[in-house]
């Protein structure tokens, strides 16, 4: 069965469409408005294999917060529904990634209960049209809805490029082994049962 889901989320500041593949091969199709959050995104679905269909209209006047949490919030619901009962999958996944002189590590738990540790400064207000202070809230966005115990940490990194894209790119590695289907795993991994 294919592990994909399409979801549709229309508020007063957003309307967003978004198509998931986990078994994909890196195809990306995105326009949220703001060139920086879209690279981010590509560089997720290529660098974690996903297929990965965005698009987003919000309300940019105002400014990007939540066109960027908005997305944060169907990508997570997307990954939780594509999963579906996670059955098979290894459940755990981490990453350490070098970006020059940055160097990101994420690890990720699907375990059903969702947490945000997140641990990386900036000492700029944005990366072109992107806040940096949205990046954890798209973060915190993703693992709620998508109920992942996620750890981002940023152990070197001087340049704010490098710093976002090595965070993004090391979430894309961990999630594309968390969500991996090990044959050894008969039903869930969990001593409870379910996740």
């Amino acid at each position: 069965m294919a592990r994909e889901a399409a979801i549709n989320r229309t508020t007063k500041e957003t309307d967003i469409s978004l198509k998931f593949s986990v078994d994909g091969s890196g195809n990306s199709k995105i326009d949220t408005g703001i060139g920086f959050f879209d690279h981010m995104l590509e560089s997720f679905a290529r660098h974690g294999f996903f297929d990965l269909d965005v698009q987003v209209t919000g309300d940019l006047a105002v400014d990007g917060h939540h066109t960027i949490e908005d997305t944060g919030i169907v990508l997570g619901s997307a990954i939780k529904k594509a999963l579906g009962d996670k059955k098979g999958i290894r459940r755990y996944g981490s990453c350490m990634l070098p970006m020059d002189e940055t160097l990101a590590l994420c690890a990720i738990d699907l375990s059903g209960r969702p947490y945000l540790v997140f641990d990386a400064e900036f000492t700029t207000d944005r990366v072109g049209y992107m806040e940096t202070e949205m990046v954890k809230e798209f973060f915190y966005a993703v693992s709620y809805r998508a109920k992942m115990n996620l750890h981002l940490k940023v152990l070197s990194g001087s340049n704010n490029h490098h710093i976002i894209e090595g965070m993004f790119k090391a979430f894309a590695r961990a999630l594309d082994e968390a969500t991996g289907i090990d044959p050894r795993i008969t039903g869930i991994l969990s001593t409870k049962g379910s996740l």
